[in-house]
């Protein structure tokens, strides 16, 4: 048999990439992405933003158009999923029943949304997550309307976005969230208190600290009650529930890769499968920012990994080393995160927080791990290429008056023109 070609399984941010990527470093050989939606492959991001506002259409949202697939040669397989993974006769089996053979196999399977485990919540109307296209339409055509009650259950990215989006359609929003505060595991607790601030001043009411035990409904089966812990009851003619993902390694797991919170891989981004690559939403690889294996979620660990997979494809192996980074916007706040700030023991604040532009710099053990921004974008930028190059910057130098990071920045450049 001659050359199978490159399978990948996911035609999302990542599993576009790795194909767009694989022919930009040259590779003839057979591409094909198989998708589990019946669309061109789109970005996530704005679901939760413009495309609920109907500022986004989904023509806005298509990361390329139909022709990029068959000017590219590549096989867009969309709607319909991938069943089982023959490693032995490296093949892949569809559900509609044909077989893909490989020579390597990209899983780029992304992640499902949790679902909220209280009575309720799996047999009521009303009750939504959003994760995809379809589920964004349908919450669009609910906040489309008169004003509703909106709940939703977690004050993630997700669940902050969706909130800050329906409360600047005109409805009434409230946040429930089981943390001390919001974004417990992102953010520091500074940038948490002032996001939750924000949407205080949007007339949001954020309950933290609280749970969900039950959802109650209509005769008709609609969701019309949230109860939480201590039997308070929040009226609600809506539920939306983000309280995180859960990595799709079904497939993974079923041709016995390791799995583990997501697909296990090196820094190449294999398997233990050499002909089988994982990157994304999905993937847990060894992170040289963290010092241990997580899995990110997130567009750019998405996209930057799909050059590394790559590469590795064409016989280029580099491992994965980028600098993380996420980003956010609620109200007129824009968040930029550069790094991983969990597990700081020190940080530094600089700017104008009142005025909302400011940034936290996070150390761990007296190093820089990450920055959070909100509305100074030179930051962001700048301490992205500081943490990638190493540079060294302490939390004493960032506390003395008229510390400027572009200042700083500009040191390493200077102290080479004059030697």
């Amino acid at each position: 048999m001659g050359p199978r070609g490159v399978v990948v399984i996911g035609a999302g941010q990542g599993g576009l990439d790795t194909a767009a990527a694989l022919r930009a470093r040259g590779y003839r050989g057979r591409i094909t992405l198989v998708g589990d939606e019946p669309v061109l492959p789109y970005q996530r991001p704005p679901l939760s933003k413009g495309f609920l506002t109907g500022d986004t259409s989904g023509a806005d949202l298509e990361l390329r158009p139909r022709a990029f697939f068959a000017a590219q040669d590549i096989d867009l397989v969309s709607g319909t999923r991938a069943a089982r993974i023959d490693r032995e006769r490296r093949t892949v089996l569809l559900e509609t029943g044909a077989t893909l053979p490989y020579d390597s196999l990209v899983l780029a399977t992304g992640a499902r949304p949790r679902t909220l485990p209280v009575p309720g919540a799996g047999s009521l109307s009303g009750v939504l997550t959003l994760r995809g296209l379809a589920d964004a339409e349908g919450l669009r055509k609910r906040l489309t309307g008169p004003p509703r009650r909106l709940v939703v259950v977690g004050a993630g990215f997700i669940g902050l976005e969706v909130a800050a989006t329906a409360r600047k359609l005109g409805h009434e929003v409230t946040v429930v969230e089981a943390q001390s505060r919001a974004l417990a595991r992102a953010l520091t607790p500074a940038m948490s208190s002032r996001l939750v601030a924000e949407h205080l001043g949007a007339g949001v009411r954020v309950l933290l600290g609280r749970e969900v035990t039950a959802l109650w409904g209509s005769a008709a089966g609609r969701v019309e009650v949230v109860e939480l812990d201590g039997a308070e009851r929040v009226a609600a003619d809506l539920v939306v529930v983000g309280i995180g993902v859960l990595p799709n390694t079904e497939l993974a797991s079923l041709a016995e890769l390791q799995v583990g919170d997501g697909i296990v891989v090196d820094a190449h981004l294999r398997t233990d499968d050499p002909d089988v690559y994982a990157l994304g939403d999905c993937a847990r690889f060894p992170s040289p920012h963290a010092g241990r294996h997580i899995r990110l979620e997130s567009v750019q660990n998405a996209s930057d990994q799909a050059k590394v997979v790559a590469a590795g494809i064409c016989g280029d192996r580099v491992p994965y080393t980028a600098v993380p980074w996420f980003w956010s916007e609620q109200y007129g706040l824009r968040l930029q995160i550069a790094g991983l700030t969990a597990g700081h023991d020190e940080t530094v604040t600089t700017g104008d927080p009142d005025g909302g532009r400011f940034s936290v710099f996070c150390f761990r053990r007296g190093r820089l791990t990450g920055v959070e921004s909100v509305n100074r974008p030179a930051d962001h930028g700048i301490a992205r290429r500081l943490l990638a190059s190493g540079t060294e910057l302490t939390a004493d130098e960032v506390r003395q008056p008229g510390f400027d990071l572009k200042t700083h920045a500009r040191r390493p450049q200077e102290r080479l023109s004059h030697a």
